[in-house]
């Protein structure tokens, strides 16, 4: 066992999918600042150049590789880009999303595939492909999804996004009990509303305060809130975390 007042992933390899803003992107710092290689990735992959150099510029070590986890031939070459360039995978953190801000009448065939191949699809694609590699090497690994207080609480107006990340609730819970033999842990964080740079703007207006007042505590929650269970859930102090998905949301779903 390891210290439990420290988290150190040092000799780990980590792939974050859609790292290029957001939460992926300080998910990816997360992980390099405790030690861990990783894979950063995008469709931009211009987007990804100052990313690298700002974990290089604390000692690690950042490889960046283009994704589209819409598509199952790039997701396999990003996943073998990886395990070639920085070795077997040990954590995986689904990251990548998206959704439509739509009433449920008014959203279009293309708009629901879009959410779903992206949020859903596209998660278990990267699990599943990440796992085989895990289970062929007879490998632990960790595989955390990124869901959303949108899977088990109504948001307005994002039912497609609160349906895609209920799925994503449920295929933690199952792939948690298939692969529990093999160590593959997997798990999911549900976080609330917390502001980042796409939605920053929203939260200054009258309805986006209007909105931060309705909660209990009254307040956002910021990125780095996410660190703490981040890092539990992608090392050995979290060896018996599987299957189950933790909420941070500052009681906003209460």
């Amino acid at each position: 066992m390891t210290d439990a007042h420290t988290i150190d992933l040092t000799g780990k390899t980590a792939l974050i999918s859609g790292t290029t803003s957001g939460f992926g992107r300080h998910m990816a710092l997360t992980l390099a600042k405790a030690g861990a290689r990783v894979a950063i990735t995008g469709r931009r992959t211009e987007r990804l150049a100052d990313l690298k150099a700002e974990i290089e510029a604390i000692d690690g070590r950042a490889l960046p590789i283009s994704l589209d986890v819409t598509s199952l031939d790039s997701i396999r070459t990003c996943v073998e880009t990886c395990e070639t360039e920085l070795g077997p995978i040990d954590i995986l953190v689904n990251n990548a999303g998206m959704n439509v801000d739509q009433r449920a009448t008014d959203v279009t065939e293309e708009a629901y595939d879009t959410v779903m191949d992206t949020n859903l699809k596209g998660a278990f694609f990267m699990a599943q492909e990440t796992a085989k590699r895990m289970i062929a090497m007879g490998r632990p690994g960790r595989i955390i999804n990124i869901a959303s207080i949108g899977g088990h609480t109504v948001l307005p107006g994002l039912s497609v996004y609160c349906m895609s990340k209920a799925g994503v609730l449920m295929m933690t819970r199952s792939l948690a009990r298939e692969w529990a033999r093999h160590e593959i842990n997997v798990t999911a964080l549900c976080p609330g509303f917390i502001e980042t740079e796409i939605n920053a703007h929203w939260f200054e207006t009258e309805g986006g305060q209007k909105q931060v007042m309705s909660y209990p505590r009254r307040r956002l929650g910021e990125i780095a809130d996410l660190d703490g269970a981040l890092l539990l859930l992608a090392s050995e102090q979290g060896r018996i975390i599987t299957g189950t998905s933790i909420t941070i949301d500052d009681a906003q779903s209460l």
